[in-house]
């Protein structure tokens, strides 16, 4: 069965946004660049029908050729999660011009990929949630790179939106304000929850942010 498919799978929210999922009967397509992080993040989620494959974000061919992978197992997905970030502190100054395209590959043109491989077959079916973790509700000097992307982020899911809405694709960020950890007020489990219910939403409950 068609099911969630979360690029960025890594501790914490990704892993914790596809045990949510799974939990509700759905298989999972998990998408790291690390080998060693979707073999974790699979056993993490027990017995579930899970397919494990590996892609740098940044790298087009590879992203969408790990995509195909989870579409021919289970189908065109119908909640995608794009949980892909390149966190680093930084100022204005501090990186060079490639430095800050790198980041950017990661934060927002990854995100890019994903949904222009996904997102037309979604539409075409007539329903699909594409959500992405968002953050920085408020730009951070101290992080110049992630507040560029965050914000990229935002404008991403107006565009998804405004080109996908109409076909029932459903296009929202969760934006998260602090720092996660279990337990605090960003606990992943409870971030998770948010995903689901974003994914749940009928077309006229739909929000297209969710700050945290």
């Amino acid at each position: 069965m068609a099911g969630v498919v979360v690029i960025g799978v890594g501790p914490g929210v990704g892993v914790a946004v596809a045990r949510r999922f799974v939990r509700e009967g759905m298989s999972a397509g998990l998408i790291a660049r690390s080998e060693a992080t979707v073999k974790t993040a699979a056993e993490a989620l027990g017995g579930a029908d899970v397919l494990a494959a590996t892609a740098d974000v940044t790298d087009e061919q590879a992203l969408r050729a790990a995509l195909d992978q989870v579409v021919d197992a289970y189908g065109v997905p119908d909640v995608v999660v794009y949980n892909a970030a390149f966190i680093q502190a930084d100022r204005i100054g501090d990186l060079t011009a490639k430095q800050h395209l790198d980041a950017w590959a990661v934060n927002v043109v990854g995100a890019i990929t994903t949904a222009a491989h996904l997102a037309p077959a979604m539409a075409e079916r007539g329903s699909g949630s594409f959500l992405i973790t968002g953050g920085m509700p408020v730009p951070k000097p101290d992080y110049t790179s992630l507040s560029l992307g965050k914000a990229g982020v935002r404008a991403l899911v107006t565009l998804l939106h405004q080109q996908y809405g109409d076909a029932g694709v459903h296009a929202a960020s969760v934006t998260i304000s602090g720092g996660i950890a279990p337990g605090s007020l960003w606990d992943p489990d409870d971030l998770a929850n948010h995903y689901w219910r974003l994914h749940k939403q009928t077309p006229a409950e739909w929000i297209h942010e969710l700050v945290v």
